[in-house]
């Protein structure tokens, strides 16, 4: 099979882009609660700092919980028709963060979205692996990712803009609508599998189909999901994501907080200054999933690049009374090698089990990031507001980054497909 044909390099063109603006629009409507938080959220619904906190973390809570159900219903239905349907609710209930003047409507719209966006970033994961073979995995689940960083990237900025130009609660209207209007592109542009691409030839979705089903003849036969998540290499990544995502969501969410309090900036300059680490991050990303595709090594290209993310955050800890620079700079760092693995790391799970029970798998360990996500998020906020400064915060994501990275080094590595057999069928 010739990769190069010129109707499978579509897939970088056609398919890559709408998986990338979805979860690009799913990142921007869970993470700009911090700019809001940033700029007097609590001050004008008059609520205190620990319930600007639940009210970021309740997300991550509505997040955890629907995940593997709305899995099932992916590898049953439509995931294309499934996610459509999950852009317009996020959407409606992302924008209704800038209406609500109730705390507990509030906390009850967070909750709603996380419950919204729950299944799409394992769907999206799923609709990767029915699309791109495994010499090519680390990279597209990347340049999906890449969203992350490129969003708050984009978003430091444009939303501190918004918020300076029309206040914090018009940016959530805005920015939510933006997200029901991409649903219908989402349904002209993208399709579930190969054999219903009109842009592809009979002969390229067949090469494709042949490919992909050829790497399920190397992977052990795992009959149900019990006995998946069962598997000791599914624990340690499931561990592993619970400490990674309770250091990076803390970091996101309360970024923009530590840096305006650090600097008295405004929201603009502010914006500005929370956009270097994601830069950075976009890079490193790239970067890292073109090595780990190219030597067919996943865990070397995760587990380093994690704890160097714990030792300079806390660099950050031990700097930021004395130079915020010097701080600033160990966060830019930290926040680019956060994001830096996550290319290899999904690559991981369609090489350690078959499609029946990769998807729930998928969600198992993105639900476990989603309670890391809520945890962080949370304590993170209650640490800030407890101790009046952002130290104690920062080293509490440290730690749990340098353990996210110490724990990858319990697990054996998967070998499911050797590397030169993958080279000689592509």
């Amino acid at each position: 099979m010739n990769l190069s044909e010129p109707d499978l390099r579509k897939r970088w063109t056609r398919v890559l882009p709408a998986v990338f603006i979805t979860y690009s629009l799913a990142y921007l409507d869970r993470t700009n609660y911090g700019f809001g938080a940033a700029a007097g959220l609590a001050q004008t619904l008059h609520i205190t700092g620990y319930q600007s906190s639940l009210l970021g973390a309740l997300f991550f809570l509505g997040y955890c919980l629907p995940q593997i159900p709305g899995v099932i219903l992916v590898q049953r239905h439509s995931a294309r028709l499934l996610i459509f349907g999950a852009l317009v609710a996020w959407g409606a209930f992302a924008a209704l963060t800038g209406v609500i003047r109730t705390y507990w409507l509030l906390a009850a719209d967070r909750l709603l979205l996380g419950v919204a966006e729950s299944f799409v970033f394992p769907a999206l994961l799923i609709l990767l692996t029915r699309w791109f073979t495994r010499t090519e995995r680390s990279r597209a689940n990347a340049l999906m990712i890449l969203a992350n960083p490129v969003t708050v990237l984009w978003m430091s900025a444009v939303t501190g803009f918004l918020i300076r130009a029309r206040g914090w609660q018009q940016a959530f209207i805005v920015e939510g609508l933006v997200a029901v209007v991409w649903g219908g592109f989402w349904l002209g542009l993208m399709r579930d599998k190969p054999a219903d691409a009109p842009w592809m030839s009979a002969a390229a979705r067949a090469e494709l189909e042949v490919a992909l089903d050829r790497e399920q003849q190397h992977l052990p036969r795992i009959a149900n999901l019990r006995t998946a998540f069962r598997q000791r290499n599914v624990v340690w990544l499931c561990i592993n994501y619970f400490f990674w995502s309770l250091g990076i969501y803390g970091f996101v969410l309360w970024l923009p907080v530590v840096i305006r309090n650090a600097t008295r900036a405004e929201m603009g300059r502010t914006g500005l200054l929370a956009s270097a680490p994601y830069l950075a991050g976009v890079v490193l990303m790239l970067t890292v999933s073109h090595f780990s595709d190219r030597t067919i090594r996943r865990r070397k290209f995760v587990w380093p690049i994690l704890m160097v993310a714990g030792v300079a955050l806390g660099g950050s800890y031990f700097s930021v009374e004395h130079s915020f620079w010097w701080a600033y700079a160990c966060l830019i760092v930290a926040g680019s090698c956060m994001y830096a693995p996550y290319g290899p790391f999904w690559a991981m799970v369609p090489e350690l089990l078959p499609r029946n029970v990769a998807g729930e798998t998928f969600a198992l360990i993105n639900c476990c990031g989603a309670l890391g996500g809520f945890f962080g998020t949370y304590f993170v906020g209650v640490l800030q507001t407890f101790t009046g400064s952002s130290a104690a915060g920062f080293l509490l994501m440290s730690l749990s980054l340098i353990l996210a990275g110490a724990l990858l080094l319990g697990m054996k590595p998967g070998a499911a497909v050797p590397a030169s057999a993958l080279r000689a069928e592509t």
